[in-house]
């Protein structure tokens, strides 16, 4: 079967499933396969919980309702990039080493204010999840926005070809996942592969004007300037920093529900976009004042003995440093920090933990206890391997009316400490 005739069955059964045990009924499924499974042993399973078809790429596993391809992932792929031809609506491609999740999210939140909206779901960010993403488009949604992350290089320039952005954005370029990448300046690499397709298909990207390497990287392709510099097509000035970032663009200001200094960027980013897309201040005001971070990104908990802040989704040394910059500015008392261990670091795991500790050391009005194998090899001093390991020790500790920073990689699982906080 060519993707031709496949996209044929996807229009009738638009509902793609990957997961053998989240069926949706008259889907399709596909049997994708990793390092540590087969989702081809599956197939069966699936159409038997109510799949119309299964794609898969093992003959041996091949029954009633299957088609066979050469390669699931690659089929997923094309049948993605077919239906994004299909398309006319705008498409906003967003990446960057931090930030990018949250910045997506306010841009949904934006345009959907005043339009039919699709945006990335989660994180599926990668080159299973842009696929999935892009065929869940339908003729109902005038504008998409469309998340891709990398760990490596040419992994952006392969979603670009599924997704094909007219519009974009780089949030930042940051130490994150060092270890696919090899050095920052592979970051950099990486990551601007979304401005050379941006350039090369002639659309507009969004650019931080106070990032220098993103100016330069930018400088030759058609772009809309975003920044505190009053010279910036879009610019604006922060009011108040805490407890949530406020900021202030021409007469309106805007009282957000976010924390630290570093959100005002993010959501510049999404003001400027939707300023792009005709969204006026009025509707922009209310889009940023109406959102608030979930899924452990940045969220207060107020528990009954503590005031936590937590940020366990991610980390990398950007965003770590950001954050507790920010943390470190906040005016309260008995802060505590809390720091899971940063992952994909590569050779550089142990320059940048060793790194965060000394940082950590020279804020002496501030506890802080390590969390993760990558800070026990370098330090024994408040370091545990892991969250088990700290609540057989957690009475240690004085956690009661602290101030609390919870942030690190969600492998971690730091989010599992707050019913302990």
């Amino acid at each position: 079967m060519n993707i031709p005739e496949l996209y044929d069955l996807y229009l009738r059964f638009p509902n793609i499933c990957i997961d053998s045990r989240k069926v949706v009924p008259n889907s399709i499924y596909f049997s994708l396969t990793g390092e540590r499974f087969n989702g081809n042993k599956f197939a069966k399973q699936a159409l038997d919980s109510g799949c119309k078809f299964a794609i898969i790429d093992e003959k041996k596993y091949f029954t009633k309702g299957c088609i066979l391809v050469s390669n699931v992932k690659f089929c997923l792929q094309q049948l993605a990039t077919f239906h994004r031809n299909k398309l006319s609506i705008p498409v906003i491609g967003i990446t960057g080493s931090n930030g990018k999740t949250t910045t997506k999210e306010l841009i949904h939140s934006v345009l959907s204010i005043q339009y039919n909206c699709f945006a990335t779901k989660g994180n599926l960010n990668n080159q299973i999840g842009v696929p999935i993403s892009v065929l869940e488009i339908n003729n109902n949604h005038e504008i998409a926005v469309i998340e891709m992350g990398a760990s490596e290089q040419g992994e952006i320039e392969k979603l670009c070809n599924i997704a094909k952005p007219d519009t974009g954005i780089i949030t930042n370029v940051g130490l994150a996942h060092l270890e696919g990448f090899g050095s920052f300046q592979g970051v950099i690499q990486a990551k601007t592969e979304l401005y050379n397709f941006i350039k090369k298909n002639k659309g507009i990207i969004f650019v931080n004007s106070e990032d220098n390497i993103l100016l330069e990287k930018s400088k030759e392709i058609k772009r809309k300037l975003y920044g505190k510099s009053k010279s910036s097509d879009f610019s604006s000035k922060i009011i108040q920093e805490f407890p949530f970032i406020s900021l202030q663009i021409g007469e309106t200001s805007i009282k957000s529900n976010l924390i630290g200094k570093f959100q005002f960027y993010n959501i510049l980013a999404a003001c400027v976009i939707g300023d792009f897309y005709k969204i006026g201040s009025k509707k922009l005001k209310l889009a940023i004042e109406n959102y608030k971070p979930t899924n452990n990104r940045t969220e207060i908990v107020e528990t009954n003995k503590n005031y936590i802040i937590l940020d366990a989704y991610n980390a990398n040394p950007s965003s770590m440093n950001y954050m507790i910059e920010s943390f470190c500015k906040l005016k309260k008392n008995n802060k505590l920090c809390i720091l899971g261990e940063m992952r994909e670091l590569g050779e550089y795991s142990k320059k940048e933990h060793l790194s965060l500790i000394e940082k950590m050391k020279k804020e002496e009005e501030i506890e802080t206890i390590f969390i993760g194998k990558e800070f026990t090899k370098v330090s024994n001093e408040n370091a545990f391997v892991n969250t088990d390991d700290f609540l057989e020790n957690i009475g240690k500790y004085n956690l009661k009316n602290r101030t609390i920073l919870v942030k690190g990689s969600r492998g971690i699982k730091l989010e599992n400490l707050i019913d302990y906080l």
